[in-house]
């Protein structure tokens, strides 16, 4: 049988999240063919962690087990390497997607062809919305991020997309690596995620080599899902994640040949294909 979506859950310090995000997935299946891929990042989870509640058709889990951390990129591989679905996830343990948010997130890519990734609506526990679709970063924005002032935050409005009411679909230049849909045709075009990234901008270098491989990225916030965002490396400003983060930002823009002003992705819109419905079909 065809799998229509395989779920990467990369396990580190997360590991109290995952039974409720397992719980969601299950109640989310609907008629979709599933499978799980849980990669335990340096730690090793006990049955007990990822006993899946088991509604009309079981879900199967497979295990990758890392002695150490790895880092996200290198991780994720693994699962996508391994990975069996026609679409591919990267999720977060740390979220509970909504009871239709994996139908929706897959008819909005069945509807949509030359989309090669795509995000849902991100929200909080309480609702609220997340913004999680972007511009891209440059190095100003990332120093203005750090500076816990509303100066600071109305400067990012635009790179945010703060103007825009995150109702309808629309291109984007990345959306975060917390729940990423991914087209298997569009990832055995691009290739994997860059392991260089341990802990970092591994979602945005990942978005932007879509585009340039002449895929479309899109917020699909139909699809909505719940993300406890942890903020890791907001907890100590000099832990070593952090300066691992930090070395890993400088290298994403070394990579890309940019600082202050970020290279413009979105092909013109004579380009784009004649697709002119984006409709996730319920």
């Amino acid at each position: 049988m065809e799998l229509d979506l395989s779920i990467i859950l990369l396990v580190w310090q997360d590991r109290a999240y995952l039974p409720a995000c397992l719980e969601a997935i299950a109640r989310a299946q609907q008629d979709l063919a599933l499978e799980i891929i849980l990669v335990e990042n340096g730690i090793a989870l006990d049955e007990t962690e990822y006993a899946l509640p088991q509604f009309a058709n079981p879900i199967p889990i497979r295990n990758i087990h890392n002695a150490k951390n790895r880092g996200v990129a290198p991780a994720r591989n693994q699962g996508l390497a391994a990975a069996r679905g026609r679409y591919l996830m990267l999720l977060d343990v740390d979220t509970i997607v909504t009871q239709d948010a994996l139908t929706q997130l897959t008819h909005f890519m069945d509807a949509n062809p030359r989309v090669g990734l795509a995000g849902p609506r991100l929200q909080d526990a309480q609702g609220n919305l997340q913004l999680t679709c972007r511009q891209l970063p440059t190095v100003g924005s990332k120093i203005l991020r750090r500076i816990p002032m509303r100066w600071a935050r109305a400067a990012l409005a635009d790179e945010m997309l703060e103007a825009y009411d995150h109702r309808a679909p629309r291109d984007v230049d990345y959306v975060i690596g917390a729940c990423q849909i991914i087209r298997c045709a569009a990832y055995e075009m691009v290739g994997v995620l860059d392991a260089r990234f341990f802990y970092g901008p591994e979602d945005v270098d990942y978005c932007m080599r879509m585009w340039q491989g002449g895929w479309r990225v899109m917020y699909a916030p139909q699809a909505i899902v719940t993300h406890i965002e942890q903020r890791v490396t907001q907890r100590r400003l000099f832990s070593r994640l952090t300066l691992r983060h930090a070395r890993d930002l400088a290298r994403f823009f070394w990579k890309h040949k940019y600082l202050f002003t970020r290279p413009r992705l979105q092909p013109a819109a004579e380009q784009l294909d004649s697709e002119s419905a984006f409709v996730a079909r319920g």
